[in-house]
């Protein structure tokens, strides 16, 4: 099956493509634009592959499901377009670099600086109906985005792996501690964030990591 996805994305994942889950998930997906309002917009579904080349992933935020709210989803997880209000979550995330790097909230909230620094954004589910989180989960995504974190697993070594929240730190449990720097702390929701993600320090902790790696730092 062709998908449209970054080159080198597009080799390391090849096989996935050729499963009958990723056929079952394909047909469904192009269903749901055709008889829904879905985010993001279908030239954004693979959007953290593609401002984020394989081979140039130095750090992984996993999120969950893309914004449901009109406008929002960007295919980059947390992120959202120029212009529109930063969600609540997003706001903490820039509060803890605030704190934690002392630099200033920035204008808006687009993420795609960070994504074309080496941030992998991925979200477990790349799609949504409008209005309804939740309804693309256990569709086939999941796999998908399983694979992913396998691959990267397996053929990198020496990345961050910023895991926000439960979800995230059982989705990359593969992960090894040994070979790669795994950062740990509750989602920045407003629900969780006080109880230990402002303070966590994951955004100079990469950098110190990264740097000791002679990576070179992100501009967070």
């Amino acid at each position: 099956m062709t998908v449209k996805i970054e080159e080198s994305w597009g080799r390391v994942l090849s096989p996935e493509f050729e499963k009958d889950y990723f056929r079952e998930l394909t047909d469904f997906v192009k269903s749901e634009y055709a008889t829904h309002t879905i985010y993001p917009k279908g030239k954004d579904i693979f959007r953290a592959f593609d401002a984020c080349p394989f081979n140039d992933v130095k750090v992984v935020i996993l999120g969950q499901d893309p914004y449901h709210g009109p406008g929002q989803a960007n295919g980059l997880c947390f992120s959202v377009h120029e212009g529109v209000t930063f969600p609540p979550s997003l706001v903490n995330i820039f509060k803890e670099i605030r704190n934690d790097l002392g630099k200033e909230i920035p204008p808006n909230g687009s993420l795609e600086r960070w994504a074309r620094q080496g941030v992998l954004l991925l979200n477990a589910t790349l799609t949504v109906r409008a209005h309804q989180a939740g309804s693309h989960q256990n569709k086939g995504w999941e796999t998908f985005t399983d694979a992913v974190v396998k691959a990267l697993a397996s053929q990198k070594k020496g990345l961050v792996y910023m895991l926000w929240g439960s979800y995230a730190q059982k989705k990359a449990a593969i992960v090894s501690a040994n070979e790669n720097l795994v950062l740990k702390s509750p989602h920045p929701s407003p629900l969780s964030a006080h109880r230990g993600f402002f303070g966590c320090g994951h955004f100079s902790k990469a950098n110190r990591y990264l740097e000791e790696k002679g990576l070179g730092q992100i501009e967070w």
